[in-house]
């Protein structure tokens, strides 16, 4: 058996979501990466507390979608797994590139950049990768991605806030140790750490605190 695994490179199309309206008014520019299970449409949903006329909400769509079980009726999507993962990565890179490049973003507004859980890795990848100079970034119940050291976020001088649950169902007290140690060593005195009694959730009430 000659078995060979090839590559090809191809043009795809992939949605986005925004919530409300980008005018003179817009204050804040949120780019808010949803985590695994999720469609963008759905998680945009966490923000609608924010005021509309003063931000502006951005969710990019994982492109691998499946059914969630048990019953295989509604459809969830993920960012990335462990095959393939440098490819996919560049991917994902290109596709955020293209919804920045499609919404030609103001430079005088704050921009946000928020990863929930899985979408933390490629939120950071995103503004380790292309040196986004973000207004903030918001990691909220998700790893760091391990190749990335403090030395990709030099160039980044800005507030950094860590959210997680103290009863997150995917964190142990090693694990909390581990990614506040990695955050710190990463963002120094830029960081804020903000643990919430709850679990592996979207915390709304945070969220709407941060601006």
């Amino acid at each position: 058996m000659n078995l060979e695994e090839k590559e090809i490179s191809y043009t795809t199309t992939n949605s986005y979501a925004t919530l409300n309206s980008l005018t003179s008014h817009t204050k804040n520019i949120w780019f808010v990466c949803h985590g695994m299970g999720y469609l963008s449409r759905y998680f945009l949903r966490y923000f609608s507390g924010l005021n509309a006329h003063e931000n502006y909400i951005i969710a990019p769509q994982a492109q691998s979608k499946y059914y969630i079980p048990p019953k295989f009726k509604h459809v969830g999507s993920s960012w990335l797994t462990k095959e393939n993962t440098i490819n996919e990565t560049e991917n994902v890179m290109r596709y955020f590139d293209a919804v920045f490049e499609a919404e030609h973003l103001p430079e005088d507004k704050n921009l946000i950049v928020l990863g929930y859980s899985q979408g933390v890795s490629v939120a950071m990848r995103y503004v380790a990768k292309r040196k986004l100079n973000c207004s903030q970034l918001v990691l909220h119940s998700g790893g760091i991605p391990k190749e990335l050291t403090p030395e990709d976020f030099e160039f980044l001088n800005t507030k950094v806030t860590m959210i997680y649950g103290t009863e997150d169902e995917y964190l142990n007290n090693e694990r909390i140790s581990h990614e506040t140690q990695r955050a710190k060593a990463m963002f120094g005195k830029n960081l804020n750490i903000i643990p919430f009694k709850g679990k592996h959730v979207v915390n709304v009430e945070l969220i709407n605190t941060l601006i």
